[in-house]
């Protein structure tokens, strides 16, 4: 069989019709709910009309036997504007880890109700980091306990850093159910709409994607239906035991389940993020005239950009391998999923700044998008694993040490 990297005829459709909605649609809006910082509801009522917002369209995209639906749309959706990006997928955190975690009947319930409908589009969040546990996940203090008389979970503890936290129809919710075991006594949980006890806390003011609600979530004896366990009490008390007398279950922990599954996808997002800047950067550069000349005919103007598009292109191939192999049940047997998001993370970082000192004074300035861009960025070494994390679990992975 020939090795190709060519695009079928429905892959290319795909990429054009989401560049469509983000060029029409996302990037005329980007600059006011920056600006605002408040989450843009009316794009995200418009992708819902025509589809791009809906259960539908994300699995066809994850079902895609290629591996390449998803990131191909995250490239173009935020190349529009990552902060409206991140308001478009961020359920897709929370749908992920319901469907890493939860039984085939947790998955029909529940998935499809964090969308809502066409007319009514709904979010939902995934709440893992705390104040005290971000990178160091066994550090986690909520508690999910138990109640035998009424069949509830009772939750109590504070997250932060939620992506649409407080705003959510449905939270996902990953707490601690024994903290003998720290982060392999740990279970993840949906709080339905409407459940007592449950409220948002701090909304953070960010430096970027601030379009995007992120927030802190409160729980105050937060009663949950016993079935809202994703997996099962069963399974729960079966991993719990050999937790307990050290086995290895060979399963990875629930928020780590998660982010395992989205690491490609968010590096994609990076990689559109940095085609934005190197493509806004290419164009002025074209048209900025200095010493009676375009300023890419000047060496310092034209390697820079020779050095954005290709980090750009090596970094996309990466999302790529990464996203193909996830989709087609390949080991990542050197964290290839954690490469993707280091790399792409990182070069989202480099190109912005390169973009903004192309343009100069201007591109200091939020007249022009790359500021913004270069604000957006920097989240994509932070989120999901800081790239500190990314190289521990490449690390690890490759010598099978464990580097501290």
């Amino acid at each position: 069989m020939a090795v190709s990297f060519d695009l079928t005829e429905d892959q290319l459709e795909l990429q054009k019709w989401v560049h469509e909605f983000a060029a029409d649609v996302v990037r005329p809006a980007a600059h006011e709910y920056d600006e605002r910082e408040a989450f843009p509801w009316e794009v995200l009522q418009e992708a819902a009309k025509i589809g791009l917002y809906s259960l539908d369209f994300f699995a066809t995209q994850w079902f895609d036997e290629s591996g390449l639906g998803i990131p191909l749309t995250m490239e173009e959706l935020f190349w529009g504007d990552a902060g409206i990006g991140l308001a478009i997928v961020g359920t897709t955190l929370a749908a992920a880890s319901v469907r890493a975690n939860g039984t085939d009947e947790q998955v029909g319930q529940w998935i499809p109700a964090m969308f809502g409908t066409e007319t009514e589009p709904k979010v939902a969040a995934f709440c893992s980091s705390e104040p005290d546990a971000g990178s160091d996940v066994g550090a986690m203090r909520t508690r999910a306990v138990y109640d035998e008389k009424t069949d509830e979970w009772v939750l109590t503890g504070t997250k932060t850093w939620a992506t649409n936290g407080g705003i959510a129809d449905i939270h996902v919710v990953t707490a601690v159910v024994d903290p003998e075991l720290k982060a392999r006594g740990h279970a993840s949980f949906v709080v339905p709409p409407g459940t007592k006890g449950i409220s948002q806390g701090q909304k953070f003011l960010k430096h970027g994607i601030r379009a995007s609600h992120t927030a802190e979530v409160v729980l105050d004896e937060c009663r949950i239906p016993g079935d809202c366990l994703l997996g099962g009490r069963e399974k729960l008390e079966e991993r719990l035991a050999r937790a307990r007398e050290g086995v290895q279950s060979g399963r990875t922990q629930p928020s780590m389940a998660t982010f395992e599954r989205t690491r490609p996808a968010v590096g994609a997002q990076a990689v559109g993020v940095a085609r934005a800047a190197y493509d806004y950067a290419l164009e002025y550069a074209g048209q900025r005239v200095q010493f009676g000349r375009p300023i890419i005919e000047n060496q310092a103007v034209a390697f820079l950009l020779a050095d954005m598009r290709t980090s750009i292109d090596a970094a996309r191939l990466l999302v790529w391998r990464a996203a193909w192999m996830a989709r087609n049940g390949q080991q990542f047997t050197a964290a290839e999923g954690s490469m993707s998001k280091l790399v792409a993370g990182e070069t989202a970082v480099r190109v912005t700044e390169k973009a903004m000192q192309i343009l100069g004074g201007n591109g200091y300035t939020r007249d022009y998008p790359v500021e913004r861009m270069a604000r957006d960025a920097k989240i994509y070494t932070i989120f999901e694993g800081t790239s500190e994390i990314q190289r521990l679990v490449i690390a690890r992975t490759i010598s099978g040490v464990h580097v501290r």
